[in-house]
C-alpha cells in the first residue's frame, strides 16, 4: 500500500496524519516492520519526509509466536466472525507479552486459539485495538486482520466505539458529574497517575446507580472520552472517591480484604468494520464483582439499574 506526501515532517506523523491510526500504532510499524519511502528501507521514526515522496507500508499478517508459557485458562467469546472478536477478559490477566510479564497472556490465548490477528500494533501486539487494565475486566475488541485493525483504530479517534464501565465506590458520588482534568506521572509515585499541571487533556464522566444497604457504597456507571492510563481510578480520586478493592488510589488499610479493584468494562459499542453496522455487545460481571453486589445490593434495584438501554440513557442526559 502506497501513498504520495502531501507535507513536509516526521514520517511517524505524517503516516499518523494520514492514515487515521494513533502515533504509538504507526512507530511499531516503522520500527517492527519497516516503510519504503521511495523504495528506500526506512525503520526510523524521526526520518524527514518530503512533499511529493512515495511512502509505502504494508501490514503483513501475524506469525505464531513461542509459546513460553502454558496457557491453561479459557475466556468467554461474546462475539466472533470472520474480521473481530469480542471478548470478556477475566481479571488478573494481562492483555499482551512484555518483559515484566511472567504468565500467559490474552495474546498468547489468541495465537495457541488459532485465531489469525492483525499487527499493526507490532509484533508483541497481535490484534490488540485498544487494553484493559490487568486487575480490570470485560469487554476487548480484538482486530483480526489489518483492515478492521485500521477501521476500528479510526472509530477510537473519533469515539465512535467506545465502553461503558461499572464499578462499585467506596463512597457514594454527590451527583452525576463529568470530569475534565489533565493526567500525567504522580512526581512522588512512578506507579500511580494524577491530575497534573500540563498532563494529558482527559475527561471522564460518572452515573450514579444503586447505593448499598447501608448507603456506604455505591455501584456507578463512568464513560471516557480519553483514554489514559488508570484514568477512571485518577479521576475518582479527584473527586475523593476510590473504587473498592483499590489499595493504590484508595485506603491501604483495606488492602488485602478486596482482592482486586472492582471495576468492569460493560458495554462495548462500535461499527462493524466491514457491514458499518451499529453493534452493541454486554460483557457479564465475574463472580467476585457479583458477590459483592449480591452481599451489599438489592437484587431487585441492581437487575433494573445495570440494564444497558438505562445506563446508556443516563448518560445521554448529561453528557
Amino acid at each position: 500500500m502506497t501513498f504520495t506526501c502531501k507535507k513536509n515532517g516526521r514520517l511517524d506523523a505524517v503516516m499518523s496524519e494520514e492514515l487515521s491510526l494513533p502515533r504509538n500504532q504507526i512507530e511499531q510499524l516503522i520500527r517492527q516492520v519497516g516503510v519504503k519511502v521511495n523504495d528506500k528501507e526506512v525503520k526510523k521514526c524521526s526520518y524527514k519526509v518530503k512533499v511529493d515522496e512515495i511512502i509505502e507500508y504494508n501490514f503483513v499478517k501475524a506469525v505464531k509466536e513461542k509459546e513460553n508459557y502454558e496457557v491453561d485458562f479459557d475466556i468467554d467469546v461474546l462475539y466472533e466472525d470472520d474480521d473481530i472478536m469480542v471478548i470478556n477478559k477475566p481479571p488478573y490477566l494481562t492483555i499482551h507479552p512484555a518483559p515484566s510479564v511472567k504468565e500467559a497472556t490474552v495474546v498468547d490465548w489468541l495465537i495457541k486459539r488459532g485465531v489469525s490477528l492483525s499487527t499493526i500494533s507490532g509484533e508483541e501486539r497481535h490484534g490488540i485495538v485498544h487494553r484493559i487494565d490487568k486487575e480490570t475486566s470485560g469487554a476487548l475488541v480484538i482486530a483480526k486482520n489489518n483492515e478492521a485493525h485500521e477501521y476500528l483504530s479510526k472509530q477510537l479517534v473519533d469515539k465512535s466505539m467506545g465502553r461503558y464501565y461499572v464499578a462499585i465506590s467506596d463512597l457514594p458520588l454527590k451527583e452525576d458529574v463529568i470530569v475534565d482534568k489533565p493526567i500525567g506521572r504522580n512526581r512522588n509515585n512512578r506507579l500511580k497517575m494524577d491530575v497534573v499541571l500540563g498532563g494529558r487533556e482527559s475527561k471522564s464522566a460518572f452515573c450514579k446507580l444503586v447505593l448499598s444497604k447501608d448507603e456506604k457504597m455505591e455501584l456507578i456507571s463512568a464513560k471516557l472520552f480519553t483514554g489514559r492510563t488508570h484514568q477512571i481510578r485518577v479521576h475518582l480520586n479527584a473527586l475523593s472517591r476510590h473504587i473498592v478493592g483499590d489499595d493504590l488510589y484508595g485506603f491501604k488499610s483495606q488492602k488485602g480484604k478486596i482482592a482486586r479493584v472492582m471495576l468492569h468494562a460493560y458495554i462495548l459499542y462500535l461499527q462493524h468494520p466491514k457491514t458499518g453496522e451499529y453493534m452493541q455487545v454486554i460483557a457479564p460481571p465475574f463472580e467476585d464483582f457479583e458477590n459483592i453486589l449480591n452481599k451489599h445490593f438489592s437484587k431487585d434495584e441492581i437487575d433494573e439499574k445495570m440494564d444497558s438501554s438505562y445506563i446508556i440513557k443516563r448518560f445521554d442526559t448529561f453528557c
